[in-house]
């Protein structure tokens, strides 16, 4: 089984600056895939940042600039470094991982979503 779990959301004023951490456990093979979405009232779930294993990282361009997503593969566990932040940014934040489970075969592909970390900016 694995497991996902989010910390660092918060309260902050706009130019302020949070940073979320994201420890993926459990039967862990090989961790692919990782991504910060995240969800404001009355809205959709959308996509922040995602990293790749080799690192290559892709944004939505409203936090182009001011988000860096990061990855310690070593620890299994993701970050997202939200600098800038904007009243706009305020929002549940979620972090998704994709990956293979299992120590023996058969190994099988999984998919986890943390439980969502909030995220409050003040103007």
């Amino acid at each position: 089984q694995v497991q996902l779990v989010e910390s660092g959301g918060g309260l902050v004023q706009a130019g302020g600056s949070l940073r979320l951490s994201c420890a993926v456990s459990g039967m862990i093979r090989r961790l692919n895939v990782m991504g910060w979405y995240r969800q404001a009232p009355g809205q959709q779930r959308e996509l922040v940042a995602i990293i790749t294993p080799g690192g290559s990282a892709d944004y939505a361009d409203s936090v182009k600039g001011r988000f860096t997503i990061a990855r310690d593969s070593a620890k299994n566990t993701g970050y997202l470094q939200m600098n800038s932040l904007k009243p706009e940014d305020t929002a549940v934040y979620y972090c998704n991982a994709r990956g293979i489970a299992g120590h023996l075969p058969p190994y099988r592909d999984f998919e986890v979503w943390g439980q969502g970390t909030l995220v409050t900016v003040s103007s």
